[in-house]
């Protein structure tokens, strides 16, 4: 009965996962679509996307990073700003408040996956997709008596999805029983599709979430940061609402702090110029972590500076911390990304690569009529669904249309 269950429950994923993944949701052409064809006209617009150094650009730029970490912090400053790090922080934001930064609408463009499919607008692909597993799944357990009834039991109940998208864990069926005494226990635990945002800062991505989650029904999002002064600012906001959203104080580097809900329910992380914060030897344990927050099929969603964007190249000698890590004036930190580290952190926590892609853009000032390198890096990183190897096997062919 268990190997039945857990194939019932990972063909019912998949289900989930085929329109929510390819439904052509995604936009056709990811980050931004306005390119530099004529260099004549690089001052009629203020960004330009996809834009490819030249190997003189490249080397500038890597000479003045070579340049500007010549002179590194001393060690006993280093150790202050790790240890007092949420204190700059909650001083960027007395002083800043939710005036520094502009609210992301563009994550909705970039990360589709932060928010269930549109229902009305993917409504066909949804059906089709849906038609198409359940067919292929009775066909394959038609052949299949012992798990045939369960099949029909799970498939046509809407507790069973609730319930999908929770399980694939070492637990005993026991546990299984007792799992909807603890979904009582903490905020969103009646929600079905669940986000966490790490690093929420003064909500410039809660807000826009928050819009859409309104007519999105039992959806549920979760925010955090490390400065007190941040949730404050997020939780006194006019459109903060308890019931669908639920936002507090969190060290993302503290592995031994619980959060406000249990591991393996989460649909969604994002995690968006937030990492770049952390020192380069805690990254890693904060991507474990996050790791085990997400629910099989669940996405970690990833943005960041990237290798040579121009803040790191205004750094000036003295703020280096240690390779590609520096400290701001008011003792907030950045690293700087390659493509290849961050597909080594998130793969290494298990998860896998969806997308990982360096994003080149071109900025410039109109009225100075200066021209700006921006680099950031971006990535989708999906838990894989927990299967046994024969259901492995079975819904993976349903996947492929075998």
């Amino acid at each position: 009965m268990n190997v039945s269950w857990r194939i019932s429950v990972s063909c019912l994923r998949i289900q989930k996962l085929l329109y929510r993944y390819q439904s052509g949701y995604h936009p056709s052409v990811p980050l931004g679509s306005r390119i530099l064809t004529d260099p004549t006209k690089v001052f009629e617009h203020n960004m330009w996307d996809h834009m490819q150094w030249s190997e003189e650009e490249e080397a500038a730029a890597r000479k003045k990073v070579e340049e500007n970490s010549s002179v590194r912090v001393l060690l006993e400053e280093q150790d202050k700003y790790e240890s007092e790090a949420s204190k700059y922080w909650d001083m960027f934001y007395k002083i800043h408040k939710n005036k520094f930064f502009k609210d992301r609408n563009w994550l909705f463009r970039e990360f589709p996956e932060i928010l269930p499919v549109d229902q009305r607008a993917t409504e066909k692909a949804k059906e089709l997709s849906s038609n198409h597993v359940k067919t292929s799944v009775a066909n394959c357990f038609s052949t299949m008596p012992e798990v045939k009834n369960h099949y029909k039991k799970t498939f046509g109940s809407s507790d069973g999805q609730s319930r999908a998208g929770n399980d694939c864990s070492n637990q005993d069926s026991e546990e299984h029983r007792k799992e909807p005494l603890k979904m009582e226990l903490f905020p969103g635990s009646n929600a079905t599709f669940r986000i966490l945002e790490v690093g929420c800062g003064a909500g410039n991505s809660v807000f826009p979430i928050l819009n859409i989650l309104q007519n999105v029904p039992r959806s549920f999002l979760y925010c955090c940061d490390f400065a007190s002064e941040a949730v404050e600012l997020v939780k006194s906001h006019s459109f903060y609402r308890a019931a669908q959203c639920s936002a507090f104080v969190h060290d993302v580097c503290d592995d031994g702090l619980p959060y406000p809900f249990p591991d393996g329910i989460l649909d969604v992380i994002l995690l968006v110029f937030v990492l770049s914060s952390v020192h380069p030897d805690r990254m890693q344990s904060v991507i474990n972590r996050l790791s085990k927050l997400l629910k099989p099929g669940g996405m970690l969603l990833f943005r960041d500076y990237g290798r040579y964007d121009k803040t790191q190249l205004r750094f000036k000698k003295g703020c280096c911390l240690s390779e590609n890590f520096y400290v701001r004036g008011d003792g907030t930190r950045a690293y700087f990304f390659t493509k290849g580290e961050v597909h080594n952190m998130f793969c290494k926590a298990g998860l896998d690569e969806k997308q990982n892609l360096v994003d080149r853009r071109l900025q410039v000032n109109r009225k100075k009529q200066v021209k700006m390198h921006r680099v950031w890096v971006q990535g989708k990183f999906q838990k894989p669904l927990c299967l046994t190897q024969n259901s492995s096997k079975l819904c993976f062919s349903l996947l492929s249309g075998n």
